[in-house]
């Protein structure tokens, strides 16, 4: 299947280095040996034989496109494609891909500052395969099996279990050691399990740490470990005050919806914030934006699902239903938001769209699929 992000990255690759980051096994690879199929040059630092050859800057030169794997894991790797850059510019164009998140890694310095665009790949959404499949197939598919390509376009139980494993077990036993010391895997192994069966819930770490028999701060180092693997994404609840909202219990989601434990509510919340996750990030990686993704709770524990802001402003309210929905807590909040925040309720089952005391209900397939991705 196509993804939408080929044309934009074709066309930033013609003026600065581009960082590709996402999932392991999110199609990274793939798309972008689609940009220049006929002549591109592929190299996998994984691979002893690729690693030599590119410390040796060891690619032809007149080829359209070097595509550099995991690049991340060659020391100093910022400076090196800096000096690339800066003596031969974008010819050949240079593509950077990785798994752990690049964005991590270049914090640490601004030497690659002003010579690059960044791109984060999800997996795959209604939007992105709503012209291949229809709408509804699409929704059920990635509930069923998650939006990562291979599970998703198999659509076998069998093949999306054993992927699952495969794809869990290479990111806890070689991954995570990439980007950190870490002397439990198995606590971070049972950590993922907990977090999977408690989606949609605000997290604990005080309550985890006690599970775990670990200290709070070690349960919160994990998950920002989870994080730049992209195994899950954190959703702070909304407060005026950003540094307030992050001292509060957050919800923790997985890019693999297919993931979660068996739960069709857990399971439908999950796909509604990876869409609304993938949307922000395009939005901040194609028009430079500043975006959340929030959960809003007040006092008297009235709870609404989702929040997006856009360069501060309020944009979207949602609240997610399979069948039966509820207007009153979006109404609620979106008095506090004012009249320019959306309210949404996006109902998985619903067999007419209405609007109620200015809240839309909308079914969730069609809404979605009008997404930008």
């Amino acid at each position: 299947m196509k993804r939408s992000l080929e044309h934009p990255i074709k066309e930033d690759l013609n003026k600065k280095i581009i960082l590709l980051s996402g999932p392991r096994q999110v199609g990274k690879t793939t798309l972008s040996k689609t940009l220049y199929p006929k002549n591109s040059e592929y190299f996998n630092l994984d691979n002893e034989e690729h690693r030599l050859l590119v410390r040796k800057k060891a690619w032809r030169r007149d080829c359209d496109l070097v595509i550099l794997d995991e690049l991340h894991k060659l020391k100093n790797w910022k400076s090196w494609i800096k000096g690339i850059y800066d003596t031969e510019g974008v010819r050949p164009r240079l593509l950077v891909t990785g798994s752990a998140r690049l964005d991590a890694y270049r914090r640490g310095g601004d030497s690659l500052a002003g010579r690059f665009y960044s791109f984060r790949l999800h997996p795959f959404s209604i939007a992105e395969v709503k012209g291949q499949i229809s709408e509804d197939e699409a929704l059920e598919r990635i509930m069923k099996f998650g939006g990562f390509p291979e599970p998703f376009v198999a659509e076998s139980e069998s093949v999306a279990k054993r992927w699952r494993r495969s794809h869990a077990d290479r990111i806890l036993r070689e991954d995570l050691l990439d980007i950190a010391v870490v002397r439990d895997v198995r606590g971070v192994s049972t950590l993922v399990e907990l977090l999977r069966r408690a989606v949609g819930s605000p997290t604990s770490y005080e309550s985890l740490a006690r599970d775990l028999q670990v200290s709070p701060h070690t349960v919160k180092h994990w998950i920002y470990m989870l994080e730049s693997l992209y195994i899950v994404f954190v959703v702070t609840p909304y407060s005026h005050n950003i540094a307030r909202s992050l001292l509060k219990q957050p919800k923790i989601y997985f890019y693999d919806t297919g993931y979660i434990a068996d739960d069709p509510g857990a399971r439908f919340e999950n796909l509604v914030a990876c869409a609304l996750k993938k949307r922000l990030d395009f939005i901040e990686d194609m028009k430079g934006e500043k975006c959340f993704l929030h959960y809003l709770r007040d006092k008297n524990k009235r709870e609404v699902d989702f929040l997006t802001l856009r360069d501060g402003k309020a944009e979207f309210l949602i609240e997610c239903k399979t069948s039966s929905y509820d207007v009153s807590p979006v109404l609620h909040f979106s008095k506090a938001l004012g009249k320019d925040v959306e309210r949404i309720v996006l109902v998985k089952e619903l067999k007419r769209e209405l609007s109620h005391d200015g809240i839309k209900v909308k079914k969730a397939s069609h809404w979605l699929g009008a997404l930008e991705t």
